[in-house]
C-alpha cells in the first residue's frame, strides 16, 4: 500500500482517507482483513501509533472492527459502507463544484464534460488514454 502523504493533513487522517477510498473503490472487501498496524507502519514508512490512530479512528466510525486478539477487519454493515461512499462522492463534488464557482461555466457544459470525463478510459495513472 503506498500513500503519498503532504503536509496540510495529519498522517493518520490521510491514512484513513487512503483506506476509506480502497473500501469504496473495493479494493479493500468487508470482512477482509487489514495489514496489523506494525506491519501498515512498516509499508509507509511511519511510526506504528499513528496506524493505531487511524485504525481507532476508523473503529470509532465502525468501519473497522477487532474480535479479541484476531486482525482487524472491515465492516460488513452494508447501510455503513453505502452511507461512507455516499459522503465521499458529497465531499467531492463539494470540492470540484467550489473549484469551478468562479468560472461561470454553465451545468450543462459540466455535466458533458463530467460525462465524457467518466465515460473515457484511462491509464493505470489515472489519465484518460490518448
Amino acid at each position: 500500500m503506498a500513500v503519498l502523504f503532504n503536509t496540510r493533513a495529519p498522517i493518520y487522517l490521510q491514512v484513513v482517507q487512503n483506506l476509506k477510498q480502497k473500501i469504496v473503490s473495493g479494493a479493500l472487501q468487508p470482512g477482509q482483513e487489514v495489514p496489523s498496524r506494525r506491519e501498515l507502519a512498516n509499508q509507509l514508512k511511519i511510526n506504528p501509533n499513528t496506524v493505531q490512530r487511524a485504525y481507532k479512528e476508523m473503529e470509532d466510525e465502525g468501519l473497522l472492527y477487532t474480535e479479541g486478539n484476531l486482525p482487524s477487519r472491515i465492516t460488513e454493515n452494508n447501510d455503513l459502507l453505502k452511507t461512507l461512499k455516499q459522503s465521499m462522492i458529497q465531499q467531492a463534488v463539494d470540492e470540484f463544484v467550489s473549484a469551478i464557482t468562479s468560472i461561470h461555466v454553465s451545468p450543462e457544459e459540466v455535466l458533458q464534460l463530467v460525462k465524457e470525463k467518466l465515460t473515457k478510459p484511462t491509464n493505470k495513472g489515472g489519465q484518460p488514454n490518448a
